[in-house]
């Protein structure tokens, strides 16, 4: 079988096993944030953090909870990397430096899960399971529980209530997040990955001495960090590191994970509306979007340039050979088109095309399908950009699922979507222009911008993976990026959660025979128009200087 066709065959068996966990994940998450009941382990904890979960919030008390929530979070995390050292299961391993423990504290509770350290030389046990694993839980938690209330601000009226945060955030936690985790890791050990809390002990030879090998629970934590939309590695070598990701088979899972919950939440949207068709309409913007980028990388990695890529069947360099150039395609896609940032293979030495279609992949916005909660509320702002747009076009005041999309709501969505691009720009332009940080880029030119504009890309967006060519633990990237990742993730938050509360605000519009109707593929077609043309005139001469010229000149 060739390499060509093994790949297709990769994709069409995931999205039918998409397909098959569409419906019933999709409307299961429906019912858990719908529902009205509170299960005993959940009690027990909104009595510990003392919170009230009948109680209903407006988006100003939302915001602060998430705001809050966070903020501990980071707090709490950078205490526990600083205090290393005293702990016990720490491997050995010193506390992290003041720089490196914010970079990584702020990295794990905005879900972006950027690394500048070698996970298997610096975190101990108690680090990796106790911190940044839960990290993985309650940051993916988080990112559900305001799309949710995203979702209630178009489903109710003359309201300004959207639920309640800490219900949503345990909730999503306990009843979602956990039972799919526990089932994917007994399937990740079947698989070979381990999963203990072993220290580190000296195997074999290499290069004339041992090579030390590190245990831990790695299985647990791959899989809430593919599900979660997360990225961080047990290992540096992240999902191409064997004991992360051992087979094809697993590999083939791992990016099931990723996409499942972004994709299943269309679903979700679409029964709390009330209206199915348009999650479909939502979910096939996505879908276009994702097979699109999916079709175009795998093209462009198999496309042939001399004798090595004859030999080799494609750009295998970087790329691991139990997966190969169609699984690689595939992962590298589905990664940088959410926010998860995990790698399965080195995305520096992919074609300069390859590149660039990583960059735009995040640069959308990771909407197709995106994160977990982050992918659907990023959508459902380019959706009311796209009927505004039409509204224009037609002269009529635009409606979205009967609400009106006024002054108010068009000036929240514009912020949403330039607060992003302002910072990768921004900072990389800061980067690239103080004499210091270009010491860090391992190569010159265009491929040595790219590496820099990956960097903050990949930060602002909350997605954590890296061109791995540019030495980010230092004291420049650590703090810029951290501040980039804080601020490209709970900014837009504020944004969102004020447009929910505004559109819960009003009454519902009568449908008309001028009313778009944003169920049908015309719809579709324009909103994926609306989000390539935005991304496109927002981040082209950019891509043009880094990936574009790259490309060309390759």
């Amino acid at each position: 079988m060739s390499p060509q066709i093994a790949g297709v065959l990769q994709l069409l068996a995931l999205i039918a096993a998409l397909a098959l966990a569409y419906r019933p994940l999709g409307d299961y998450m429906a019912k858990v944030y719908s529902s009205e009941k509170h299960y005993k382990p959940e009690k027990w904890i909104y009595k510990t953090i003392g919170a009230n979960p009948s109680a209903e919030m407006r988006w100003p008390a939302y915001l602060r909870g998430v705001l809050a929530f966070s903020a501990v979070s980071v707090l709490f995390l950078y205490a526990l990397q600083r205090a290393q050292g005293v702990l016990p299961g720490s491997l050995g391993f010193q506390a992290i430096d003041p720089d490196q423990a914010f970079n990584t504290a702020a990295s794990f509770v905005a879900n972006t899960n950027w690394q500048s350290y070698y996970g298997e030389q610096a975190m101990g046990h108690v680090v990796q399971t106790g911190g940044l694993a839960v990290q993985n839980f309650v940051s993916a938690a988080v990112g559900m529980a305001v799309a949710v209330a995203l979702v209630r601000g178009f489903a109710r009226s003359r309201t300004g209530e959207l639920g309640n945060f800490w219900a949503d955030l345990v909730r999503g936690t306990v009843r979602i997040l956990l039972p799919i985790s526990v089932i994917g890791a007994i399937v990740l050990v079947a698989c070979g990955a381990i999963q203990n809390f072993a220290g580190i002990h000296e195997v074999g030879q290499f290069m004339g001495g041992t090579q030390q090998w590190n245990g831990g629970a790695v299985a647990s934590q791959e899989v809430i960090k593919e599900l979660g939309t997360n990225g961080g590695g047990y290992f540096n070598a992240n999902s191409a590191h064997p004991f992360e990701n051992p087979t094809p088979f697993s590999n083939l899972f791992e990016i099931f994970l990723i996409l499942v919950i972004p994709f299943a939440l269309t679903r979700t949207f679409g029964r709390m509306v009330g209206n199915l068709r348009q999650g479909y309409a939502i979910l096939a913007t996505m879908g276009i979007i994702w097979v699109g980028f999916t079709a175009l990388m795998t093209w462009t990695e198999f496309a042939h340039h001399g004798p090595a890529f004859d030999v080799s069947g494609g750009a295998m360099e970087g790329k691991e050979n139990r997966f190969g150039v169609g699984a690689s395609a595939i992962f590298s896609v589905a990664t940088t088109l959410t926010s998860t940032g995990a790698v399965n293979s080195f995305h520096s030495s992919y074609t300069g095309l390859g590149g660039g279609i990583q960059l735009l992949g995040m640069q959308l916005g990771e909407i197709a399908p995106g994160g977990t909660g982050s992918g659907l509320y990023g959508m459902l702002i380019m959706a009311i950009i796209a009927v505004f747009i039409a509204g224009l076009m037609v002269g009529r005041t635009p409606e979205y699922l009967g609400k009106k999309i006024g002054t108010r709501e068009i000036k929240l969505a514009a912020c949403y979507i330039l607060i992003t691009p302002a910072l990768v720009l921004c900072f990389t332009a800061a980067a690239m222009a103080l004499p210091t940080p270009p010491h860090s880029m391992l190569n010159s030119g265009a491929h040595g911008f790219s590496e820099v504009l990956y960097a903050y890309t990949s930060g602002a967006n909350n997605n954590g993976s890296a061109f791995a060519g540019l030495n980010a633990d230092t004291q420049w990237f650590n703090s810029t990026i951290g501040i980039t990742m804080l601020l490209g993730r709970f900014l837009p938050m504020v944004f969102v959660l004020a447009l929910a509360g505004s559109l819960a605000e009003q009454k519902p519009v009568p449908e008309t025979a001028g009313t778009l109707r944003t169920d049908k593929p015309l719809y579709a077609g324009l909103l994926v128009g609306t989000i390539l043309i935005v991304t496109g005139l927002t981040y082209f001469p950019a891509l043009a200087l880094g990936p574009l010229a790259e490309g060309l000149a390759s």
